[in-house]
Order: structure tokens, then sequence, then C-alpha cells
């Protein structure tokens, strides 16, 4: 097994947003602030846990703490965390730490701590810098809060920032939205991840919207091709789909899903893919602290992935990024010439102008990317 990353999940949340279908909860009361101290323990003794990894050493090139709001928790529960991962696993000294916050749980006090532990990238939630929206979205911070929470970032000497920025919000305009994406780009961030709200079932919106979508399909256009031309104009690059960076900012983290490598998840209701395995966690909190409380195991095979499954996923995880695929290293990884078994495929898209060939790579056009999902269901044929 080569270099190997990890997700951190931590489910706790000030409030839940209107839009949001993640496993999280609210914290409210001193019991429930109790909790996440069990929950930290709980988590220590998963990552102790060798049931799904080799007993030999593993080098981890990024950590990732996700949620949730991992921004929660407090500096010795963080320290205590990174400290468990360190005595597992060999964690090279270069590797890539990444921190999700929410810009009304940070100080400038506690992102000096996240720094001194060793978290060297930060995920802010910021979504849009118009109040109305913020709102809407049932956010707990306002764009001033989100602005300060960068500048204290930066004084704390964080380099590599990355922000969120949400369009087809209910009420948005395309004035709005390009006021928001004005004041994010003004912020200087290293990584922007641009996408449009979802409304997904068991949320607020969804009794709401379900049958009418917020905004007018034209009008989500017209926002996502702002989006391209704005950050290409300040010199983000495409890098995936739905995400931008200034060139070496790409999230060295979330590029390991989709060129299929490994990544080991902790925490509750948290996914890994270890060779040709994927695991899910309990989603439970109380059979989740339960059963580490006892020293039992809280992963399941969720998937064995055939080697069928396993050339499907190359082609469809990998062609989200904008370099796409090699199809030498398919030859290599999977002993046969990518044409045997998609050629057919390969030949349509590219015919219908959604992917191109370029020096033995495969990637999708612009074309290909607004209809990715059409794309990758291709492969399945």
């Amino acid at each position: 097994m080569g270099s190997l990353g990890i997700y951190v999940h931590v489910p706790f949340c000030v409030k839940k947003c209107n839009y949001c279908d993640f496993l999280s909860f609210p914290l409210k009361t001193d019991t429930d602030c109790r909790k996440t101290e069990s929950y930290v323990k709980a988590l220590q003794q998963e990552i102790r846990n060798p049931f799904k990894l080799p007993e030999s050493p593993t080098e981890v090139d990024t950590i990732y703490f996700g949620g949730g709001t991992p921004s929660l928790l407090s500096e010795r529960q963080l320290g205590s965390i990174l400290e468990t991962i360190s005595r597992k696993f060999l964690v090279n000294p270069k590797a890539e730490i990444t921190m999700e916050c929410n810009p009304g749980t940070v100080t400038a006090q506690s992102l000096r701590a996240y720094r001194s532990l060793g978290i060297n990238r930060l995920s802010i939630g910021i979504q849009s810098a118009v109040e109305k929206e913020l709102a809407l979205l049932g956010r707990i911070h306002t764009f001033s809060q989100a602005k300060q929470a960068v500048l204290w970032a930066r004084e704390a000497g964080f380099t590599n920032l990355s922000v969120d920025l949400m369009s087809a919000i209910p009420g948005q305009t395309i004035a709005s939205y390009e006021h928001s994406l004005q004041e994010i780009l003004a912020l200087e961030p290293q990584h922007i991840s641009s996408y449009s709200l979802i409304i997904e079932e068991g949320t607020p919106f969804y009794e709401k919207y379900k049958d009418s979508p917020p905004v007018e399909e034209e009008t989500d256009r017209k926002m996502y091709e702002m989006t391209q031309q704005m950050l290409a104009d300040r010199g983000y690059a495409r890098y995936e789909i739905s995400n931008y960076a200034l060139p070496g900012y790409e999230s060295r983290h979330n590029t390991k899903y989709w060129t299929g490598e490994d990544y080991l998840g902790v925490g509750l209701g948290a996914s890994s893919k270890i060779g040709k395995f994927r695991l899910k966690n309990e989603t439970d909190m109380t059979v989740y602290l339960e059963k580490l409380g006892e020293r039992e195991t809280v992963a399941f095979v969720e998937e064995q992935l055939s080697e069928e499954d396993e050339k499907i996923e190359f082609f469809i995880l990998g062609m989200r990024c904008m370099s796409g695929v090699s199809l030498k290293e398919y030859k290599e990884r999977f002993g046969e010439d990518a044409s045997l078994r998609y050629g057919k495929t390969i030949e349509k898209i590219c015919g219908m102008g959604l992917a191109a060939r370029e020096e033995n790579r495969l990637f999708l056009t612009a074309k290909g990317i607004d209809v990715s999902n059409l794309v990758f269901e291709m492969f399945f044929v």
C-alpha cells in the first residue's frame, strides 16, 4: 500500500443548515458538549484499531477534518486526535492537513492554535457574501465574520486557504452572485470550491423546493459561466468539475478520491477505500460509542470492488479531473488496452464532442463537463 489519506469526521455543528443532509448534530447543551469528549476518545480508539489496515506502517500524506464543524473541537481535542494518528501511522512531515471551519466558530486565538498543531490548510464555508442569502441558508455567520476569519487565518500563518461558494440559492440573482464572486476573489484564497445548491431529501429546503427549483435553469447556467470566466481571469485553474485553484494549491486529499487512491475514514458514518474494499462506519452515535468502548470495530464492508468496478471507476472518477485519465496507466494497471472494453464508448463520446484524446489521455471537453453525469453513465453500458 502506498501513501494514505485519512478523513476524520466530526459530526457536531452549532445549527443545522437548511440545505444540509450530512451526518451532523447541533450542540445545544453542556451535556452535548460533554458528548464531544466521549466522541473524541472513541475516535482515538478507532484510529488505534487495526481492523482496516495491515500491521505494517503506512505513510500518511493527507489528513482532512470534515463535518459537521470540526472547529467546534478544542485545541486539546484536535491535538489528541493528531497525536493518535501520528502514533499509529508514519505521517509525512509535508503532509497536507486540512480542517473545515465555519467562520462563526473561529477566533484569532483558535486559528493560531490550529496552526501550532500542524494544521496547514483551512476550508472555510463562506457560501455567499450576501447577508440575506446566508440567513436563508441557515448559516450562523455574517460575511463580515467570514472576512475577519480569513484575516485572522492569514495572521495565524495560514498560506493555503480554500473557500466554498454556492450558487442557485433561493432568491439569488445574477447580480447578487456576481457580488459574492467579487467579494470572494477580493479575499484572495488559494482554492475555491464552487457548486450549485442541491435540494436534498430530508432537509428543510426539500419540502419547499422539491417541485420547483429555487432559480431558473438559465439563471443557474449564467452563474456557472460567470464563475468559470471570473476565476480564470484571476488565475484560478479549474482542475476538477467543482474546484478551482491557483497553481500548486489543488486539494491533495480530495484528489485521492478522484484518482482511486486509498483513504481511511474514521468517525461516525465515515467511508474508507482500502484496496478493493469500500468500508462504511456505523452511523448511530450510541452504537458507535458503545462498540468502541468495548473495543469492537465500527466498520463493515460495504462493497468489494470487482475488476470491472475498478475499470469503470477509473474513468468516471478520473474524468472528473480536467487532466482526465491516462490510457497508458489503464493498460499498465489492468493488463489490457482500454479499447477492448471501452473502445466504442470512447469513440462515441469523442465523436459527440463530449471528450477528447490527446497524447494518450482522455478528458472531458467543456461540452462534456456540462453533461458529465450523462458521459459517465455511458461507461456502464
